[in-house]
């Protein structure tokens, strides 16, 4: 909602499992700043996260004038990692950032 409020806070955005609406009550959407986020913004989601399905989030990302990109994890809820997933889910959602979003991020001098 920060970064809705003050779009030139931070470059872009990494959202970890967004709870998109209480578990077993789509209808109260958590979205209502959607509509004024202007950061580019990478979701990474569960494909059994009870906080909303996939095509919820797809539906709600729709919302975002920014660009958005929705990363699906298969087999996980809203916790994301497992005991056999995490060092290659940490890779894979590290590496698509960076791949995703370094042009946008000015690079830190040395």
């Amino acid at each position: 909602m920060l970064a809705a409020s003050e779009p030139r806070l931070v470059e872009s955005l990494l959202l970890l499992s967004y709870p998109l609406h209480p578990p077993k009550k789509p209808a109260e959407l958590r979205t209502k700043h959607f509509s004024s986020l202007q950061t580019p913004a990478l979701f990474v989601h569960g494909l059994r996260d009870g906080f909303g399905t996939i095509a919820e989030m797809q539906s709600a990302l729709s919302l975002i004038l920014a660009r958005t990109e929705l990363l699906p994890i298969s087999g996980a809820g809203h916790e994301l990692l497992t005991k056999s997933t995490r060092e290659a889910l940490l890779e894979e959602v590290v590496s698509k950032f960076i791949s995703g979003f370094a042009a946008l991020v000015p690079a830190t001098p040395r």
